[in-house]
């Protein structure tokens, strides 16, 4: 199916599930549920409490999904969803998320370095070794493709505090694999 075949069928799905298909609700839960467990995990930094996380996105989701405005913006919702989640679990445990967002980095984005297709292993190892705040960003952005505006529209702050996030997380987890090539 090409891309605007596939949009306006999930579109279609998403108008089934608002109706009360549940078969649709089922296939978007099918599309989304491995790309919602890698997030939630990255977010958590863990599998504990993962399944938990998920069935309480899900269920919001469900919930909701009358309240969903634009079909369009179904990835964006369930995103949000799914975050909202994670980080209660988070409260729950008593963890505060890392906001370290003042990490010394180059003084222009043109000197960063690339990630090589050969480093995917390493790049997923060190990125639990990241701060939440870190870690959500680089997995929307270049794991799910997600353009600035919808990041942030997943994580509730401006473009501006996307872009400073991006860059502070990427700096972040080129030490993080540097610091994995010494071990």
């Amino acid at each position: 199916m090409t891309d605007a075949a596939e949009r306006i069928y999930e579109e279609l799905l998403v108008a089934r599930s608002q109706a009360g298909d549940d078969a649709a609700f089922t296939e978007l839960v099918g599309r989304y549920q491995a790309r919602i467990a890698y997030f939630v995990r990255r977010l958590l930094g863990s599998d504990e409490h993962l399944d938990d996380v998920l069935q309480e996105t899900w269920l919001a989701a469900f919930r909701g999904m009358r309240t969903l405005r634009h079909p369009a913006a179904l990835a964006v919702w369930l995103y949000r969803i799914a975050r909202n989640q994670a980080c209660q679990q988070i409260r729950r445990r008593r963890e505060e998320p890392e906001l370290a967002e003042d990490v010394a980095g180059p003084a222009h984005a043109e000197d960063e370095p690339p990630f090589s297709p050969d480093q995917a292993a390493l790049i997923h190892q060190c990125l639990g070794q990241l701060g939440h705040r870190h870690r959500e960003v680089l997995v929307l952005r270049f794991l799910e493709n997600m353009p600035y505006e919808e990041i942030a529209n997943v994580v509730g702050c401006p473009v501006g505090t996307i872009r400073s996030r991006l860059y502070h997380a990427k700096w972040a987890l080129r030490r993080e694999m540097e610091a994995g090539d010494d071990r």
